[in-house]
């Protein structure tokens, strides 16, 4: 995917045009906090000084790699040159449940405060869809914006949410009622984060690749069609 992307605005009654560029990194890996993974290391800016991050793991992510803390620790510790991790490894509940209330958002906001994460420093998001809408809210509020990395962890984040430029709360019973669009610094899409999803949770991400392609592309509908018996695998 282009590492650039742009988007253009005009006054009203007027000839002029004005542009803002983005540059959106999106990154695909398989064990992605083995030392050996540079993608992680390499989405971060070279720099004087290791990059300061904090990061937020979904609490149904937490409960399915029991030692995914411990394994960030080694990974950064094995490119301490490039990054250290602030704070303690925040727990964020998961589920569109936790959109509801501005509770998991402010605790973000909150942890972003006590880790005093400025907007040279970086927020790793690792979860499903909801997680990362409530983490980017957080995100893109914090000192008006502070560059988040995503990192999806189910096939419906992976190919829909996550690789998004949208993030919310719910409000006055109404669905992303509070919220921004905000380009994350980079989307890393680690496969093997897919193996822990359950059959249903698998087929989410499936349907709405299938949804898009019935919508808009009917060559990579057919390619779904023609590798449907492997994807039904869990290839």
């Amino acid at each position: 995917m282009p590492d650039k992307m742009q988007t253009s605005n005009r006054e009203v009654g007027s000839d002029e045009w004005f542009s803002v560029e983005h540059r959106y990194r999106l990154r695909f890996a398989k064990a992605v906090f083995a030392p050996a993974c540079r993608v992680l290391r390499e989405v971060l800016p070279p720099t004087d000084q290791p990059h300061r991050v904090l990061v937020c793991v979904d609490d149904g992510v937490a409960s399915a790699w029991p030692t995914l803390a411990e394994t960030i620790d080694a990974y950064v510790a094995a490119h301490d040159d490039r990054m250290t991790r602030v704070g303690n490894v925040l727990c964020v509940p998961g589920g569109e449940h936790a959109k509801n209330t501005p509770d998991a958002a402010n605790a973000v906001l909150a942890a972003i405060d006590r880790a005093g994460i400025c907007r040279q420093s970086f927020v790793l998001a690792i979860g499903g869809g909801a997680m990362l809408d409530v983490v980017g809210y957080a995100a893109a509020t914090a000192h008006r914006g502070v560059r988040l990395i995503r990192m999806p962890t189910t096939t419906l984040a992976q190919a829909d949410a996550g690789i998004g430029v949208k993030n919310g709360i719910n409000a006055f019973g109404k669905k992303n009622f509070i919220g921004s669009f905000a380009v994350p610094w980079a989307v890393i899409n680690d496969a093997n984060f897919l193996t822990t999803l359950s059959d249903r949770d698998w087929r989410c991400g499936l349907s709405e690749a299938a949804k898009v392609a019935l919508v808009k592309d009917a060559t990579f509908f057919e390619q779904i069609e023609a590798v449907a018996p492997v994807l039904a695998s869990r290839d």
